[in-house]
């Protein structure tokens, strides 16, 4: 095993120099243009500070019945809504409304950001191949970067608080409705497109009326895939401030408080699944009609 020991290095003091010069020049940039960045990003923290206030003010009957709402027209399934309703009533049972209402709002935020942005960008990809290729490898770098390593530039950027954390969350979960729209676009059938182009319509009339709608489905799929990886980011997002179910437990981590964990782990799992029967049920409604409309 010797032959490892001698695998050519960079020296110790020169690496040391480097990493040095380029601490020092991003802690520049963050105090030259700290402020400006953190006031670019001021309406994000509106609407944050906002659709939490909406969910935590709002009386819990009135919450409760929006949600179960959304789960019925998302779903239109019984035993769904049935769950949903079971399952909010546990966690205000055991006191956990509140921090799930911070928990939802701001999965709310961040799949509501990742499909204004996500979405023209997977169009873009798929009518500029140029476009796919220069965006891929940015999104294979976003979903297999540790999730950590997100927080520092962040947080050296805007501290501590919501708009890192919910820009963390974004950059985390966004690829998936980025990618399956792209995908979704790229395989609605040529023939199709065809017969929309023999009817004389424009690319825009295409895009709208033939590969959107036909692509909807795969679509749904990827906002399904970004609402779940920004759950599975809560936790993590509690480090730098981001109140909700991820701050009980970190503490309980912190502190070896064993329920506390469970409890609040338990309250993720429930809007984990919730969101995803919905989410499902929503795409596959999508997909069913779909196939009617386009025969």
């Amino acid at each position: 095993m010797d032959w490892l020991t001698q695998f050519p290095q960079m020296d110790d003091n020169r690496l040391r120099d480097i990493k040095k010069i380029i601490d020092e020049a991003f802690r520049g940039f963050t105090r030259a243009y700290g402020d400006s960045i953190e006031t670019l990003f001021e309406p994000l923290r509106i609407f944050m500070v906002q659709a939490e206030r909406f969910m935590t003010g709002t009386p819990w009957i009135i919450v409760f019945a929006l949600i179960i709402g959304v789960a019925w027209l998302g779903s239109r399934n019984p035993k769904v809504v049935a769950a949903t309703a079971v399952t909010m009533l546990l966690i205000g049972y055991f006191g956990m409304w509140e921090d799930t209402m911070k928990t939802i709002s701001m999965i709310f935020v961040c799949t509501v950001i990742s499909i204004a942005v996500g979405i023209p960008l997977g169009i873009a990809m798929a009518r500029w191949n140029r476009m796919q290729a220069i965006v891929n490898p940015v999104l294979d770098v976003m979903q297999t970067m540790p999730s950590f390593v997100y927080l520092i530039p962040v947080v050296m950027l805007l501290g501590i608080g919501k708009v890192p954390g919910l820009i963390a969350v974004v950059i985390y979960a966004m690829p998936p409705v980025i990618r399956l729209t792209n995908l979704g676009i790229r395989l609605v059938d040529k023939e199709m497109l065809e017969a929309a182009d023999a009817f004389g319509s424009s690319d825009w009339q295409k895009l709208k009326n033939v590969q959107l709608p036909l692509a909807l489905p795969t679509i749904m799929a990827g906002i399904n895939q970004t609402i779940m990886m920004a759950l599975a980011m809560v936790v993590i997002a509690s480090m730098i401030g981001v109140q909700g179910l991820g701050q009980p437990v970190l503490r309980a981590i912190s502190n070896q408080y064993f329920t506390l964990g469970v409890f609040n782990g338990f309250a993720i799992v429930g809007i984990a699944i919730i969101f995803d029967r919905v989410s499902q049920s929503f795409g596959k409604r999508l997909q069913k009609h779909s196939e009617v409309v386009h025969g």
